[in-house]
């Protein structure tokens, strides 16, 4: 599996870019924010990828993040939704905002994606609700294993938490006291905002 690519932005398309890797062009699959976001062509670049193996094709998607990726791999984890749906929603809604929705169950925001009708939104916010855990919190920034806003998601679990309450408040906290917060501080705070 292709994990990553580094090389030089070779060309993009309305869906895809060309990365230059040692002088092999590779044709990879993106979101519209992602596309808008790897800088100019000619540049040098990395996207996180995900490679989809079917029968009758391989395909290579990018990503900015890897944030965005777990959430492609989350996206595509439910009945109906398949790359090109997961990259329309990655198209309209930033990590931050996948995860603020889902764990609001707001259904009309993530169906402002292209392709996604309103049983489908509520398919994606009422299965991915209790995944959203192990993705992202606060702004853009996601959950790194070991770091102190999982161990402080982790924390509000084992409290007896739902995952979406927990990663609410842990984001809440996060977002007050800034991404340099000890994991006390943040559980502190996170279990206040909880209780409100």
């Amino acid at each position: 599996m292709i994990a990553h690519l580094k090389g030089r932005l070779d060309a993009t398309g309305i869906d895809h870019a060309v990365v230059d890797v040692g002088g092999v062009g590779y044709l990879v699959g993106a979101s519209a924010r992602t596309l808008a976001s790897i800088g100019p062509i000619g540049e040098a670049v990395m996207l996180h990828t995900e490679m989809l193996v079917a029968e009758d094709f391989i395909r290579l998607v990018g990503f900015a993040t890897a944030s965005e990726r777990d959430w492609f791999r989350l996206l595509t984890g439910v009945q109906g939704v398949g790359a090109r749906v997961a990259l329309a929603i990655l198209s309209a809604l930033d990590p931050a905002e996948l995860s603020r929705a889902i764990a609001a169950q707001d259904k009309a925001m993530v169906a402002r994606a292209n392709g996604v009708g309103p049983k489908l939104a509520e398919r994606i916010v009422r299965e991915l609700k209790d995944k959203i855990g192990g993705v992202a919190i606060g702004g853009a920034a996601p959950i790194v294993p070991g770091g102190a806003g999982a161990d402080a998601v982790s924390a509000m679990l084992n409290l007896g938490f739902r995952p979406a309450e927990a990663n609410a408040a842990v984001a809440s906290a996060e977002e007050e006291l800034g991404t340099g917060a000890t994991l006390d501080a943040l559980v502190r705070l996170a279990l206040r905002k909880a209780a409100k």
